[in-house]
């Protein structure tokens, strides 16, 4: 039997806001201008890159890019893209990012509970997660130190779905993996709770199309979600469904 849940680990980018079009605009331009030095011809636009590379940061994205096109970028040069895409990113944050719909309202609820701790384990970078959950009217639920980036966090930067970020996480807020329930809306995301033994509720409500929103559901089940979410509405049903013990936790209306 499940042990009773005391946490709650969010990812940030399209699961409490809708960043990741906006973050792979930006990041569509700096991977062009890469791959213009590189004297390589393709070219990106957002969309392209978010379907190759959703739910990875800039610098897993440049890996992944360097073993596709073979080249190699010096660790120096590495470090100055990562750090200009950030700057990229959050200006365009800054301007545009909307929380996805309904989960203001679930998280203020939760946290008048009182049941449950609340952290973001995300692969992007720490100063691009504040950034949004500010944009976002989040950040009182969120304080610096329960934001865990994969990006800045760790000892050695890495990305989702290496698990190494949620182990990191539970380590930090001394909690065992199987009494907390991670939210997650990617296959790198949901792979990366899945391995460091966390329970997740997988959320689709931030694919656009409803058979989008049904491949994901079904792909990131076959990972292993215990539950999919279509609407932060449906967040209390998701948590039971996960294995907590939400049978005295107040109701969450149609939002």
């Amino acid at each position: 039997m499940k042990a009773k849940t005391t946490h709650i680990l969010f990812d940030c980018d399209n699961t409490l806001v809708l960043s990741e079009a906006l973050a792979f605009e930006a990041c569509a331009e700096l991977s062009n201008e890469i791959l213009k030095a590189q004297g390589i011809p393709d070219r990106y636009t957002g969309d392209q890159l978010l379907v190759d590379f959703v739910g990875k940061n800039f610098r897993g994205m440049l890996v992944d890019l360097q073993d596709r096109y073979k080249f190699s970028l010096p660790t120096s040069e590495l470090d100055k893209y990562v750090s200009m895409e950030e700057d990229k990113v959050i200006e365009k944050l800054e301007q545009k990012l909307v929380p996805c719909a309904g989960a203001n309202q679930v998280l203020e609820r939760l946290a008048k509970s009182g049941k449950y701790q609340f952290a973001v384990v995300s692969s992007s970078a720490h100063r691009r997660v504040m950034a949004s959950l500010v944009k976002a009217n989040q950040a009182a639920y969120f304080p610096p130190d329960r934001v865990f980036s994969a990006a800045t966090s760790l000892p050695k930067p890495t990305s989702k779905p290496d698990p190494a970020i949620y182990i990191f996480a539970c380590e930090k807020l001394g909690a065992p993996p199987i009494a907390c329930v991670a939210v997650e809306d990617s296959k790198s995301g949901a792979t990366s709770a899945v391995r460091a033994g966390i329970p997740v509720i997988a959320y689709v409500g931030s694919y656009e199309t409803r058979e989008k929103r049904d491949e994901m559901a079904k792909t990131l089940k076959d990972i292993g979600a215990a539950a999919v979410m279509y609407d932060w509405a449906q967040f209390d049903d998701c948590l039971e469904q996960a294995g907590c013990n939400v049978s005295d936790a107040p109701q969450v209306s149609a939002l």
